[in-house]
């Protein structure tokens, strides 16, 4: 009965590695009768050679030069573990080098600004502007810090953003808190005509005259739109 092909498949590998290990130990054989020095410098391997201790005996050896290795680079991960950190702390420092914007909108802050409140950006190109803030954006990376402000120009709602570490932006000044914290983070509904409360230019005109030292309130002392209403008011109570 005749062996199956299938199992006749498999042995034919082998039987090629076979032939090529005898045709390499005769290659040995006769390279050592050809040349002995060979075999002098070169001893066949001993019963249990392993290539681990050649190369180990071999690097070493005399009369043989030592192959330049170069050393590893500094591992940038040890390095600076979080780039993106360092970079912003870096610019944090160049752009707020006291900490007091930070800590005006920091969450540690029990007197930070928060919505509601009437701010005043003072800016080194332009003129200042006061409103309400309305948002008070911090995206991932707290150098992205941003405040919505609205007011009233001329009867007309206008809105602004800062970034709170721009170079443009000199100071943040809080004018005016407000009394009863708002549960919205939000207050887009001031834009509406029944929650709008209007132009803010009064608290600000009357927080800058505090600040420099003037009478808060009317006075015979005061000037401007203040103390003319001062004037139309005793007036009318003396005609009457």
């Amino acid at each position: 009965m005749s062996t199956p092909t299938h199992c006749i498949r498999p042995l034919g590998p082998l039987k090629q590695a076979l032939r090529q290990c005898r045709a390499e130990r005769r290659s040995y054989a006769t390279t050592q009768e050809l040349y002995p020095s060979l075999q002098t410098r070169y001893p066949p391997p001993t019963p249990g050679f392993r290539p681990s201790q050649a190369m180990k005996q071999n690097r070493f050896e005399e009369g043989m030069k030592k192959i330049p290795v170069a050393q590893p680079p500094r591992s940038t991960l040890k390095a600076c573990p979080d780039p993106i950190a360092a970079v912003t702390a870096s610019q944090l420092t160049t752009l707020d080098p006291t900490g007091a914007r930070a800590r005006l909108f920091a969450h540690s802050n029990p007197d930070r600004v928060q919505p509601g409140d009437i701010l005043l950006v003072r800016l080194k190109n332009s003129t200042p502007f006061s409103g309400i803030c309305l948002n008070i954006r911090q995206r991932h990376s707290p150098i992205d810090t941003a405040i919505l402000l609205r007011n009233q120009l001329t009867r007309i709602g206008v809105e602004m953003w800062f970034k709170v570490y721009s170079p443009n932006v000199e100071s943040i000044e809080v004018v005016q808190r407000k009394e009863k914290r708002a549960r919205r983070a939000k207050l887009y509904y001031l834009r509406q005509p029944k929650h709008d409360v209007g132009s803010v230019e009064g608290v600000v005109r009357q927080y800058q005259r505090q600040r420099m030292g003037g009478p808060v309130g009317g006075g015979k002392n005061a000037k401007g739109r203040d103390a003319n209403a001062g004037r139309k008011k005793n007036n009318q109570r003396g005609r009457n």
